[in-house]
């Protein structure tokens, strides 16, 4: 537990720049003075100061005040063990920044590493409460994600999704087998070569207040198929669910919030394996939406998969509809490992989104919806094409590849992200990360409120 909703004897912190730092020290006692001075704090971004109270135990800490009040929440993370209360009034980021710094995913080590849990008292329940629902939907997606793919296998999506409804209330249907095959086509051939077949799920939560759609890629591990990856870049592909990771915890975060909507989330779920059972490049297969499509490589296999998920959401209305995916390299050569790319056929929603990741410290980048680069989609020899005729441009094609397959252009971002740290930074820890959710999130809560 990272924040206490009420503690009898906290220790002070302070966040101060090098002006603010003078006149505290002004107001503060001479022996703080002199320890503050004798330790040679200047206020600097990133550094701080614990100073003692006149029995020699920790009174509080001055910290050194960065631009970035999640950064400022990470560092104060690393503070000594204890209780600490702001004085002033406590920033969402900072607190955020505060508790998911210290995440830690130990499910499988032998020996846990006992960690002195640093405390922040927040004494606004509602405040409280707004925190740990949003921190427990991103560190969900990190525990998903982080979750070896022979334990989180589609079975093992399933029953995490269905520990999820059964928390909050929600509804769950889940389509397999032949019923599969019969009504999402791509899923199923995506992912009938592996051991675990594949699934489509799908949640449904609230009874009021407008429809909100998230869809999630949920292919559990991504060997390539017949296209096989190498071995270097096969080793972490266990992330290649993180979409399906980030639907699952914002659905987490927004149930817990209680929010006035009507959530529906999809995750189509699949391994992409290699058997006598794997599609094959040019191969062409069917999808829900009536739309014959030739393999163009069997290690795009996502844009099958979300094909069919967009196809079923779009029958209905709704508000909004956001889907995630760990889809391109191309979209990591483009921006980064760090920074999701953004890709939306509604302006004022690309604008929005944009405008939310850069307000809650989630940033995402926008990319175009480039529409004569779309004819690349149509260059396959036997049938549109899943990859298309060029090999420049691939996170865009591959985003105008999942716009044919809305059934009507409803108002539809797809964010195109990592899912994964490949080093720590504040705020950050190694490993399955949560990217665009806290983003989304502000974008939904402003929809739902006007």
């Amino acid at each position: 537990m990272s924040f206490l909703n009420h503690h009898d004897h906290p220790r002070r912190l302070d966040i101060l720049d090098q002006q603010a730092l003078s006149a505290w020290l002004d107001s503060a006692s001479d022996h703080i003075k002199t320890w503050i001075n004798d330790h040679g704090f200047s206020a600097k971004a990133k550094t701080h100061v614990v100073w003692p109270l006149d029995d020699g135990r920790i009174g509080g800490a001055v910290m050194g005040k960065d631009e970035d009040d999640y950064v400022n929440g990470a560092m104060a993370s690393r503070l000594p063990q204890g209780a600490y209360e702001m004085s002033g009034e406590t920033p969402e980021q900072f607190a955020l920044g505060f508790a998911l710094d210290q995440y830690q995913y130990q499910r499988f080590k032998t020996k846990k590493t006992a960690s002195a849990m640093v405390e922040l008292v927040i004494r606004d329940q509602a405040q409280f409460q707004r925190l740990n629902a949003i921190v427990a939907g991103v560190n969900l997606a990190r525990d998903l994600i982080n979750t070896p793919a022979n334990y989180l296998t589609p079975q093992g999506l399933e029953d995490e999704a269905r520990a999820l409804a059964e928390r909050h209330k929600a509804a769950i249907e889940v389509t397999k087998g032949d019923d599969l095959a019969k009504r999402y086509p791509a899923i199923h051939t995506v992912g009938r070569a592996a051991e675990v077949p594949p699934r489509l799920i799908d949640l449904m939560w609230g009874d009021q207040g407008p429809l909100i759609t998230l869809i999630g890629k949920g292919i559990t591990f991504d060997s390539g198929g017949l296209d096989l990856k190498p071995s270097s870049g096969m080793e972490i592909m266990k992330k290649d669910m993180g979409g399906a990771a980030n639907v699952l915890g914002l659905a987490e975060t927004i149930m817990s919030l209680g929010l006035n909507l009507r959530l529906r989330v999809l995750v189509p779920a699949a391994e992409n394996a290699v058997s006598a059972l794997s599609m094959r490049p040019l191969d062409v297969i069917d999808t829900a939406a009536g739309i014959p499509v030739e393999v163009g490589n069997t290690d795009a296999e996502g844009r099958l998969v979300l094909a069919d998920a967009l196809h079923l959401a779009t029958a209905d209305d709704p508000l909004l509809m956001i889907d995630f995916a760990t889809l391109t390299g191309a979209a990591r050569v483009a921006v980064g490992a760090e920074l999701p790319a953004l890709f939306s056929n509604n302006d004022a929603m690309r604008r929005d989104l944009t405008e939310a990741g850069d307000q809650v410290g989630d940033p995402l980048w926008p990319m175009p919806l480039h529409a004569p680069y779309d004819r690349y989609l149509d260059g396959g020899y036997a049938a549109m094409s899943s990859t298309g005729a060029s090999r420049y441009g691939g996170a865009i094609t591959a985003a105008l590849f999942l716009q044919r397959f809305l059934q009507k252009p409803v108002p539809w971002a797809h964010i195109d992200l990592m899912a994964w740290n490949l080093s720590a930074r504040p705020g950050h820890p190694r490993g399955g990360e949560a990217m665009g959710l806290r983003a989304a999130l502000q974008l939904i809560e402003s929809r739902i409120q006007n």
